[in-house]
């Protein structure tokens, strides 16, 4: 069940949504320091996989930092972002360097920034939904709103840069 945040208190990146003019509902789950995944960002939310979106901050070889949305569930495709985004390789950034680059932290990293915005990939599949949730810009807060909203408020790339997790059954 989606638990509506009630605390009033906004994100630099909620805050740069109502200076936008864009909808939202934040969302808040239950933080698991030991699970950060987006899968128990999901399951905490009730919401399926599908429209749950971590961000990961990467480096290009060619182009530098950027960042990748993809759904719960899946892994990102390295090799087809590289090529998505003009990159012959692309890395993740060290989880030291999270904060300086973004200003945010591993588990609380969205999309939207108030300052420096890097490009962002996002798995295409994203535009086949009504709404999707991507970090609020702290642990434990998401926002729910349109994918073609958040391309409004960002720019944005669509892109098959993810494969769904093997089940280790």
């Amino acid at each position: 069940m989606i638990k509506p945040s009630k605390d009033g208190k906004k994100t630099k990146a909620a805050k740069r949504l109502d200076e936008l003019g864009i909808s939202y509902e934040l969302i808040r789950y239950g933080v698991d320091s030991g699970d950060l995944s987006a899968e128990h960002a999901a399951d905490d939310m009730g919401l399926p996989y599908e429209v749950i979106y971590k961000t990961l901050v990467l480096r290009g070889d060619k182009t530098g930092v950027l960042e990748a949305c993809i759904p719960a569930g899946f892994d990102l495709d390295t090799e087809a972002l590289a090529r998505l985004s003009g990159n012959g390789k692309v890395t993740m950034v060290n989880k030291n360097e999270l904060f300086v680059l973004t200003g945010y932290v591993m588990g609380g990293c969205s999309p939207i920034k108030s300052g420096k915005q890097y490009p962002v990939y996002i798995y295409e599949d994203a535009a086949n939904h009504e709404k999707i949730a991507v970090n609020a810009g702290e642990r434990g807060l998401m926002f729910y709103m349109s994918p073609r909203d958040l391309g409004k408020a960002i720019k944005v790339q669509f892109g098959n840069i993810a494969k769904k997790k093997m089940d280790p059954a």
